[in-house]
């Protein structure tokens, strides 16, 4: 497991801290942290789930550092900014993950189900749309919505449909 996620790991945590041996550091950390919190981990995308491991180290490790250096000066000088990209970036890999589990999800939905939540959620069509795709009623799309919606809510658990 460490071998095949090192490389990732370590781009993460370089990608906040830009020193190689800080960067190798606060990995080492990530993957400690992973090991002790694998009984708590509930199989929703490890590499993102690992990613954010990795990326709270490094910001750990960065304040640490930020620290240390305003103690070298003197105290007088704070570093107080963290990069705000690489927690764009974090927040842009827990969607994109969340939208491929959904799309996964719904392709696996029966053919009745999957046409009119991918029609209303993905392509996010209006009832009127739907209907005059599917030459029916509006009424028609809102109780085929109502009873795809009602066979999700019965076959997944709440934590598969809901943010």
């Amino acid at each position: 497991m460490i071998d095949k996620y090192s490389q990732h790991v370590y781009h993460v945590a370089y990608s906040v801290l830009r020193n190689d041996q800080e960067a190798q550091d606060a990995a080492q950390e990530a993957f400690i942290q992973m090991y002790k919190s694998l009984p708590d981990y509930r199989s929703e995308g490890f590499k993102t789930w690992l990613t954010r491991i990795a990326f709270h180290k490094a910001i750990d490790a960065k304040r640490r550092l930020g620290r240390r250096n305003s103690e070298d000066l003197g105290g007088e000088e704070r570093i107080i900014n963290l990069p705000g990209s690489e927690e764009d970036i974090l927040a842009r890999l827990v969607r994109e993950e969340r939208k491929e589990t959904l799309r996964e999800r719904i392709n696996q939905l029966p053919a009745q189900h999957r046409d009119i939540i991918t029609a209303y959620y993905l392509s996010e069509k209006n009832y009127e749309q739907i209907a005059h795709d599917a030459q029916v009623a509006v009424k028609t799309v809102e109780s085929r919505l109502y009873r795809a919606r009602q066979w999700i809510r019965s076959h997944w658990k709440e934590d598969e449909w809901r943010e």
